[in-house]
């Protein structure tokens, strides 16, 4: 037969390479960080000490790292165990958990509020989410108005704050000395009609959405440092009263609708921008798309940003510093510059929201079960190129909101899911989620309406420690050393403030509009061209830029030093900045210009600005092509990618280290270069831990490193001199693959009962055998006996086939491990002479059981505000599903392998 070349080394033998301690030596020591942690509802805070213990016992013992406590609505039923927020009963408990958690190596995390975003009882009026409203009058040359200023349509509570009248030629005249009582008005229209402009600040009116009992209240204004002091006071006395504080609090994206205003927004505006805005507010509020309108936009838009950053975002990372604690932010969402918004917080967190398509094979998507994902890889870029020119060590994401269906989604698909994100700079993941949920819950126990559910009583709970310890082994080479992307890219957010935008003040840069501001832009389109050809990028902001220097060449910024900076087509660009560009072009840096900017942004002198930006033009070249100027200037790209290979790199004193992923449909084996001079390289699987130096050798100055890597897998390379480390095995197919007949099926672990035991002389779903097996969720025991085959082969790859969903193997009754991910295939080694025996234990997903019990009617979505929804946000039928397959659905196939010196 042809020899064809297969496996990788993920599936490199679990018995002939011991985790000494020689090789653990390349592993870090674990700690609670490198482990991924979950965020963690309280619903209703109906919470005690032994459910809490028992859950964090649990946690820690599947191998997460940490929680993150959001309290939100509670169950129906429940409310004599509602606790109230930062009550007494409350904070003893917040005390008790995280005293436990530590005791447990476990940290806790916090949300500063309930549900989300910030708000609560202790928001008054004046302190809550503030907006612009207008009112607009209209008067003809000579007609007196007279009467109130007040807006007839708006029902929440709205303060004057200027009055201002605009005549044909554009003239303006403040009056709002002429108001008496604060809303009535007598002005005439004197030569020429008149437009008057009354300007009030209003409130939005918005609520804490999904509020814990004592977490009701107005969203808090978010453009206010006063409003903020005010919204911390409660947690000052509260965290005085506890003898342990959380490791960090925490604030979700940015969901504060429809607020563009705050009490002295106006002071801020002219301190700002150098005018006074109620001079302008007929070119503010034009609805017609207006160079003039849009510059007076772009100011006030800017605002709002600098306002966030610097009177809310920053403050609130100062006083948790302040109080011993690190802070957490979601910046996505925002209506500022998301760069600096993210580098404000100690941990900068993005978020995926929905399911994204991947190439492997056996990796199932389907459409009935899933959502449409967002996880754009420039998106997820935002927050780490944040962390990394700031110097923030750790990178968080809001990992699988709704990844699946409920109770549909496999372990085996949240991997590539979690891989996106480790290569887009996340290092520290959070799962959405877990739900606490006492044992007189029953089961499925309580659920959150948007989240995985990662959950003692969910069945993917058996395997998930496998998941875990993948995330874990990753995350720990990639909080090694220091991000390694040689290249910033200049993010023009001038341009989207700029933009007309059907006259909306208000832009929130969300990651479920992408198409509104990112994806058509030159910037995107740059980056991704630049990701996709293999270039390690970071994006930079203004303020970033200001703060850059330069060290013999390079670009150094707080969190590390740069090779080049690309400055995209971009039609607009601050003085400042142009200033700053070519400052540092003079001290020797790469900055490398797409095109020259036309203008610069805003209102104030604009013209004379424009005048010194076109002199700074002329010392400027433009590029005709990026990475021809990147080549010229010896900075090159990792053309690994050629293989299909994503990757990210970080860099440490012995050299890189490089996380590569395999998300075609193809396997590769083959010699890799990498962009590095180092002379030897340790391949690390991160399935299971096992390592060993890869073949290799030189070309070009670039290492060239033999992989072998299926689809769906994954592998950790370091870089170095040498190291004290057996040699890597790799592995052929030596003949046929032999199918494994005659099973055995028995079932442990699951309900509502356990079905019958079968004899199987094919395997197909259990679903299939009867009603029971149909409606069963948990675990079926599948075994079978062989002869050895050829007892002069010593590898054996076993292939599992189609797995739903989860499965641990033993041979001849010794534990081999556990395979929860594509491809499920596994490296035996020196099979019994004669009669061997294979056990194979498949866990299946929970959601037949739910099936069945909303079959019988039995009610178990018991919850207030939402109780449950699917993933359409449509009322939850799990009547209407099919079966799922379960347990081993395909042949299983023993394929001789032999080693290649």
């Amino acid at each position: 037969m042809k020899i064809f070349r297969d496996l990788l080394f993920s599936a490199i033998i679990l018995s002939s390479i011991s985790l000494s301690a020689q090789n653990q030596q390349y592993w870090p020591e674990q700690q609670k960080e490198m482990k991924p942690w979950t965020r963690w509802w309280w619903m209703g805070s109906a919470v005690d000490k032994k459910n809490i213990r028992e859950h964090l016992i649990e946690f820690e013992k599947a191998g997460l790292g940490g929680v993150e406590i959001t309290p939100i609505y509670g169950a129906k039923g429940e409310e004599d165990h509602f606790l109230d927020f930062l009550s007494p009963e409350y904070l003893e408990i917040l005390d008790f958990t995280i005293k436990t958690g530590d005791s447990l190596g476990l940290g806790v995390d916090m949300v500063l509020g309930t549900g989300w975003p910030y708000g609560g009882k202790q928001v008054s009026v004046d302190d809550a989410a503030s907006k612009l409203v207008v009112n607009k009058i209209e008067l003809e040359k000579g007609e007196t108005f007279e009467g109130s200023l007040l807006p007839k349509d708006e029902k929440n509570p709205v303060f004057l704050q200027a009055v201002v009248a605009f005549n044909e030629d554009g003239g303006s005249e403040i009056i709002t000395e002429n108001v008496k009582n604060n809303t009535e008005l007598k002005w005439k229209a004197k030569r020429q009609n008149y437009t008057i402009y009354a300007l009030f600040l209003g409130k939005t009116g918005q609520k804490v959405k999904r509020a814990a009992p004592g977490g009701a209240g107005f969203t808090l204004d978010h453009f206010s440092k006063y409003a903020l002091n005010n919204y911390l006071k409660p947690f000052n006395e509260a965290f005085a009263k506890i003898s342990e504080k959380p490791r960090a609090i925490f604030n979700d994206s940015y969901e504060v609708y429809g607020t563009d205003f705050t009490k002295d927004f106006l002071q801020q505006f002219e301190k700002r921008r150098g005018y006074n805005l109620v001079k302008h507010l007929d070119k503010l509020l034009l609805k017609e798309d207006d160079e003039i309108g849009n510059r007076v936009k772009a100011d006030f838009r800017e605002t709002i940003s600098d306002i966030l950053l610097e009177e809310f975002d920053n403050p609130w990372t100062g006083w948790a510093n302040d109080n011993g604690m690190k802070s957490r932010l979601q910046a996505h969402g925002s209506p500022g510059n998301l760069i600096d918004l993210y580098a404000a917080a100690d941990i900068p967190e993005c978020e995926t929201f929905g399911s994204m398509p991947f190439d492997i094979p056996g990796f199932r998507r389907d459409s009935a079960n899933i959502r449409k994902g967002d996880a754009d890889p420039v998106m997820l870029k935002f927050s780490s190129s944040a962390g990394h020119v700031a110097g923030r060590p750790l990178i968080s994401s809001e990992s699988f909101t709704w990844l699946r269906e409920h109770f549909k989604t496999a372990l085996s698909q949240t991997k590539p899911e979690a891989e996106e994100l480790l290569l887009n700079g996340v290092n520290h993941m959070f799962l959405h989620g877990s739900t606490y949920s006492p044992e007189r819950a029953g089961w499925p126990g309580w659920k959150f309406y948007a989240s995985v559910n990662f959950s003692p009583k969910n069945t993917i709970w058996k395997d998930a420690p496998g998941l875990f310890s993948y995330l874990t082994n990753v995350q720990s080479m990639l909080q090694e050393g220091k991000a390694d992307n040689e290249n910033l890219v200049y993010w023009p957010i001038y341009d989207i403030w700029n933009s007309y935008y059907d006259a909306n003040l208000f832009v929130q840069l969300k990651i479920h509009s992408l198409e509104e501001w990112l994806t058509h832009t030159s910037f995107y389109k740059l980056s991704t061209n630049l990701m996709q050809n293999g270039y390690g990028i970071d994006f930079i902001s203004d303020r970033f830029i200001e703060q850059a220097k330069v060290v013999n060449g390079k670009l150094k910024l707080p969190g590390g030093t740069f090779s080049s900076l690309i400055i995209p087509e971009a039609k607009f660009i601050p003085l400042k900045t142009m200033q700053k560009l070519v400052e540092l072009q003079e001290a020797g840096a790469n900055i490398i210009f797409e095109a020259k900017p036309e203008s610069v942004p805003g209102f104030k002198d604009y013209k004379t600005a424009n005048q010194k930006l076109k002199k700074l033009n002329e010392k400027i070249t433009i590029s005709a092509d990026v990475k021809s100027s990147l080549k010229s200037s010896n900075i090159n790209p990792e053309t690994l990618v050629q293989s299909g290979l994503k990757y990210i790199r970080r860099a440490d004193e012995d050299g890189k280290i490089y996380f590569l992923v395999n998300h075609t449909s193809r396997s590769i084996d083959e010699f890799i270069p990498l962009n590095s001079e180092e002379k030897a390289a340790l391949i690390l699987d991160p399935l299971n831990q096992n390592l060993g130096i890869a073949e290799t050798k030189t070309s070009e100055n670039k290492l060239l490193v033999r992989l072998q890597i299926k689809p769906g897998q994954s592998l950790l390379v370091k870089t170095a001199e040498s190291f004290d480390a057996p040699a890597l095995d790799y592995f052929e197919t030596a003949g046929d693959a032999i199918v494994l007949e005659n099973w055995s099926l028995s079932f442990e672990n699951g309900g509502p009962e356990l079905p019958r035991p079968n004899e199987l002389s094919e395997l197909k779903s259990w679903t299939k055998i009867d009603e029971t097996a149909a409606n069963f969720s948990g675990t079926g025991i599948y075994e079978t006996t062989f002869k050895n085959p050829d007892e002069s082969v010593e590898y054996w790859k076993l292939d599992l086939g189609d797995v739903r969903e989860s499965a641990q193997v033993w041979l001849n009754d010794e534990y081999v491990g556990r395979y929860w991910s594509v491809p499920f295939e596994l490296v035996l080694k020196d099979l019994k002479e004669g009669e061997n025996k294979l056990t194979v234990k498949v866990t299946n997903l929970a959601a037949n059981r739910l099936r069945a019990k909303e079959m019988r009617g039995e009610e178990w979505k018991t919850f207030y505000e939402i109780n449950m929804v699917n993933k359409d946000y449509e009322k939850f039928d799990a009547t209407k599903w099919d079966p799922m397959p379960s347990g081993l659905v395909s042949p299983v196939k023993l394929i001789p392998l032999k080693t290649l010196k």
